[in-house]
This record gives C-alpha cells, sequence and structure tokens, in this order.
C-alpha cells in the first residue's frame, strides 16, 4: 500500500475531487472529519480545549462551537499552535487505525484528505504522490468562500491571503488539478489521476513479498495441524 496526500486551499472545491474519487471506489480519509470527531463531548481533546479555552465557545448542547474557535485562533497564532497541539495527535491516531483498516482490506493506496497538508509539511514524507486542488480565479475562490461560510469580502480575502502562497504549493505537488472550470473539466483531471494511481506498481515488491510470507505461513500451518491430527 502507498499513500496519496490531497489538499487545496480554501473554497478551491476539494469536496468536489474527493467525491468523485469515492465515486470511483477510491479509499479516501477525511482529516476535517476526523477534526470533529476527536473533540466530541466528553473525549480527551474536547476536555483540553475548554481547559485553555473556556465554555464560551461551546454551543448549548455541549459541543465546540467551530466558528467562535475558528476566530480566536485565526487572529492568536500562538492559540493556533496550542489547539494544534491537542488535536493534532489525536487525529494522526485515528488517521492511523483508517489506513490500518484499508490495508488489511487489500486497498493499493489511501488517500489522505488533508487541509493543511502543506502547510504543515510534516506528513508530506510519508505521502508517495501529493494532489494539489487549487482555483486560479481569485475572484470565483472568493465568492465560493462567501457563500459557503456566510463571510463579508475583507474577511473573506483575509482568510485566503492567509494561507500558503498557491505557486509555493505546486512545488509540493506531484500531481495538480485545476479546478476553476467546469465540473466536467475538473472531472476529466480527476479521472486521468485515478488511471495513473491505478497503473502504479509502486510497492508492487512489498505487497508480493507479504502475500508470499503470508501464504507460506498458512501452508505451515496447515502441516503442522495435519501432523498433529494424524
Amino acid at each position: 500500500m502507498f499513500l496519496v496526500g490531497l489538499s487545496g486551499g480554501i473554497a478551491s472545491g476539494k469536496s468536489t475531487v474527493v467525491a468523485v474519487l469515492r465515486e470511483l471506489g477510491c479509499a479516501v480519509i477525511d482529516a476535517d472529519v476526523i477534526a470533529r470527531q476527536v473533540v466530541q463531548p466528553h473525549s480527551k481533546a474536547h476536555q483540553q480545549i475548554l481547559q485553555h479555552f473556556g465554555t464560551e465557545i461551546l454551543l448549548e448542547n455541549g459541543e465546540i462551537n467551530r466558528e467562535a474557535l475558528g476566530s480566536i485562533i485565526f487572529s492568536q497564532p500562538e492559540k493556533r499552535r496550542l489547539l494544534n497541539s491537542i488535536t493534532h495527535p489525536e487525529i494522526l491516531k485515528e488517521m492511523l487505525k483508517q489506513v490500518l483498516k484499508y490495508f488489511v482490506l487489500g486497498y493499493r493506496y489511501v488517500i489522505l484528505d488533508i487541509p493543511l497538508l502543506f502547510e504543515t509539511r510534516g506528513l508530506t514524507r510519508f505521502m508517495k504522490y501529493t494532489v494539489l486542488v487549487y482555483c486560479s480565479d481569485r475572484p470565483t475562490q472568493l465568492a465560493r468562500l462567501m457563500k459557503r461560510s456566510g463571510l463579508g469580502a475583507a474577511e473573506a480575502e483575509a482568510r485566503i491571503s492567509s494561507q500558503l502562497p498557491l505557486e509555493e504549493k505546486r512545488r509540493w505537488a506531484s500531481h495538480v488539478i485545476n479546478n476553476s472550470g467546469d465540473w466536467e473539466s475538473t472531472r476529466r483531471q480527476v479521472l486521468q489521476l485515478h488511471t495513473r494511481l491505478e497503473d502504479s506498481l509502486d510497492f508492487l515488491w512489498a505487497r508480493l513479498a507479504v502475500g508470499t510470507a503470508v501464504a507460506g505461513l498458512g501452508g505451515l500451518v496447515f502441516l503442522l495441524i495435519r501432523h498433529f491430527i494424524s
């Protein structure tokens, strides 16, 4: 098995790409979904966040108000680092569990959907390939973000500008998908990526070695059982 890192700028349309990949039968692990799961009430991360950020960031049902917390960490880098130190270990543990699950199920590769893959960079060394989804049309990206998050133009612009520059992300990416056009254009690019991943022979030798070892062990166990039975 090998790992494929997938990321994109804010409001780049990455969810569209993920939907097509899942439609094609790919195993996709969504770090953002896991990030929500690990901070559910009564979890270790939830308790630590309340300890450092207070109960003002809670919704009525006890869950964390992501918008309120996001506003705090966006303007205070030290708070963002603190939050990351709490949540990232828990997120990584859950991602590893899911990767192992797909390995046992026999998947050739797993796609890790990580919003800040290129910003953190620490995880890129574990990826055989890295995929960047981007929107080269800034007005389109801005409009998407304002519609999705209900932000004003100035705040949306600030959110986009706070991320790593697109050109720097492109240097780190082994594959690029331009999601500035229509849906059919994006789908064609995803299909091309899928074909390349399916045709990849990377780590095939390791898979064959593991398969041979498992088959050999199974044969040995069978012979031992026959010996003791007889």
